[in-house]
Parts: C-alpha cells; structure tokens; sequence
C-alpha cells in the first residue's frame, strides 16, 4: 500500500467511524430543558466535537491497523 492509499483508506475509515460515534452520549436540548430559542429542541445540548474526534481517530487507527496487516500479510 502507498502512502497515498494508505491515507486515502485512513480518511475512509475515520469518516465511517465518526458517523458510527457521533451519537454516543449525545443529549438533546429538549432532555436537558435548556432548549436555546432559535433552535431545534432535537439539536445537541454540548456537542463535545473534539472528544468526538479523538475517540474517532483511535478507533479508526485500530481499524486502519488491522486493515493494513490484512493487506500486507494477503498482498493485496
């Protein structure tokens, strides 16, 4: 695998996985009843986006990892 494949199947990966953690603990504003005018009732009380991405690119380095072996080992 290139350098360049191998980001391109990192950045795959990574986007698959972040929409797979996005909804993990995540409260609306209406659970919280703090419901800012304006805004949907449904949407996030506190996004928490850069946890979101760091739990993201762990499991997507977990992934990638066991992706490139398979790679490697089956010389794909």
């Amino acid at each position: 695998m290139t350098l360049a494949g191998g980001l391109a199947v990192y950045f795959v990966i990574w986007w698959t996985v972040l929409f797979a953690v996005l909804p993990f603990g995540v409260r609306s504003q209406a659970e919280t009843g703090e419901v800012t005018q304006g805004t949907d009732p449904g949407a996030p009380a506190a996004p928490r986006m850069l946890k979101v991405a760091l739990i993201t690119s762990m499991i997507a380095g977990v992934v990638f990892t066991l992706v490139w072996y398979i790679w490697a080992t089956f010389d794909l």
